[in-house]
């Protein structure tokens, strides 16, 4: 039986973690980058998500713009959610019923992080010829020959 704990969420407290994650050094203009002047644009009552326009250049935005979450209609809390389940490995279509989200909506939200995830990782080759694993491994078969 699936469970809708999206109810359970405080979605201001979720709009700050995500708000965290998105923006690890502060925010600032997407536009031109001003930190300062960020004035409160407008409230959405049904969301905790805030507008916010840059005294410098005018531009309007809020804390998803330029990121992959940039017109969601997702809340703060179902955009945690997701991402705790697709870290979790829970199945999409599981995940799509708990947050009443469309399988296939979701599905192509998981292709698109998986891609970027790749693309960030670092693909660069060890420095040395064996990893600590390796060494580990190795020192483990070593004193198994010798209990022989």
């Amino acid at each position: 039986m699936d469970f809708p704990i999206n109810d359970l969420m405080d979605q201001e407290l979720c709009r700050r973690k995500l708000f965290d994650l998105l923006h690890p050094d502060g925010h600032s203009c997407p536009r031109c980058g001003a930190r300062e002047g960020l004035n409160i644009h407008r409230r959405h009552p049904e969301t905790p998500v805030v507008d916010y326009r840059c005294k410098a250049c005018r531009r309007v935005f809020n804390m998803f713009t330029g990121t992959q979450s940039q017109g969601t209609h997702l809340n703060p809390a179902q955009i945690l959610l997701i991402l705790r389940g697709f870290a979790q490995g829970v199945p999409t279509a599981k995940l799509a019923r708990e947050l009443a989200i469309s399988r296939q909506h979701l599905l192509k939200l998981r292709h698109r992080i998986q891609v970027n995830a790749l693309d960030a990782a670092d693909h660069s080759t060890l420095p040395e010829d064996q990893a600590e694993a390796d060494e580990m491994y190795q020192n483990a078969g070593e004193e198994r020959n010798t209990a022989h």
